[in-house]
């Protein structure tokens, strides 16, 4: 099942995996208005939707996403403010402060949403990932790069502050603190062959197989629980910022419990021992 939007696509497929593309190849896939808007609608309906279990995410064409489009933003005064800003965001409020800061909101509420959402995002990037581009492939459970792909932390270089979109909180907690200071200081360009080495992305493969490499980690994980995977992504979330080794314990004691209680256990326990693959379902 495709839904259209007219920045984005989505396509469901039968076996629960999502497949979500950034579609502004022209524009390098980056961050408009509208593709704002299109994105929030979605991730509001995967809320919902336990249909879909796994997400890939992915950008069209020669760039996974340049960031936010700035022919677009407000940061120049001089500029005049296309229709669409003006529909989702000025508000009829006419101080510059008031309508950045909804606006800096409404983009900061994607990466949010990316980490409620159920479902595990596979995040797979060929070319620049900059800015808005970066923090969403952050957002991420996991990363997969071609070879030609590129990270960098564009916001310090534009004149504005290097945290933004949850940058300073991911950025340590993937590669630690020395070397996320420097990539978020300098906003210089990482190469794929250094994001694989320092553990910012899981592998790097030639970009034709892309999509086929997380074809296969997708179906890895949707033969598993579903009940049992949306609870994994609770607890990673959990721990990011958890204050003790107990903390998690009694929280993963509860996961336990509650999914040892579902059918999902008694099918995974029988297809263990009649040495077959378990059949979950969609649930």
């Amino acid at each position: 099942m495709m839904t259209e939007y007219e920045t984005i696509q989505f396509e469901l497929k039968d076996d629960g995996i999502g497949i979500l593309t950034l579609n502004r190849p022209k524009s390098l896939n980056a961050l408009s208005f509208q593709m704002v808007e299109d994105l929030h609608d979605l991730l509001d309906k995967l809320m919902v939707n336990l249909d879909c279990r796994v997400l890939i995410l992915r950008g069209a064409g020669r760039a996974f996403c340049a960031g936010l489009d700035l022919k677009e933003s407000n940061i120049l005064e001089r500029r005049k403010k296309p229709p669409e800003f003006k529909k989702f965001y000025f508000l009829d409020v006419p101080e510059s402060v008031k309508s950045r800061w909804y606006f800096q909101q409404r983009i900061s509420q994607i990466i949010v949403k990316m980490r409620k959402i159920s479902q595990p995002i596979i995040a797979i990037i060929q070319g620049p990932a900059s800015g808005g581009g970066f923090t969403l492939t952050l957002a991420s459970d996991v990363r997969i790069a071609s070879e030609n792909a590129r990270f960098n932390n564009a916001f310090i270089k534009i004149g504005v502050s290097g945290a933004d979109l949850g940058s300073t909180y991911f950025l340590p907690r993937l590669i630690g603190l020395s070397r996320a200071a420097e990539i978020l200081y300098t906003g210089r360009f990482v190469d794929a062959e250094e994001a694989e080495r320092i553990g910012l992305v899981l592998k790097v493969v030639k970009e034709e197989e892309l999509f086929d490499v997380a074809i296969d980690l997708a179906k890895n994980m949707l033969a598993k629980s579903p009940l049992g995977l949306r609870m994994t992504k609770d607890a990673i979330n959990l721990t990011l910022d958890a204050p003790s080794l107990e903390t998690m314990i009694q929280l993963e004691n509860r996961t336990q419990v509650v999914c040892g209680s579902s059918k999902d256990t008694i099918e995974g326990v029988s297809s263990f021992f009649d040495k077959r693959e378990p059949k979950y379902g969609h649930r």
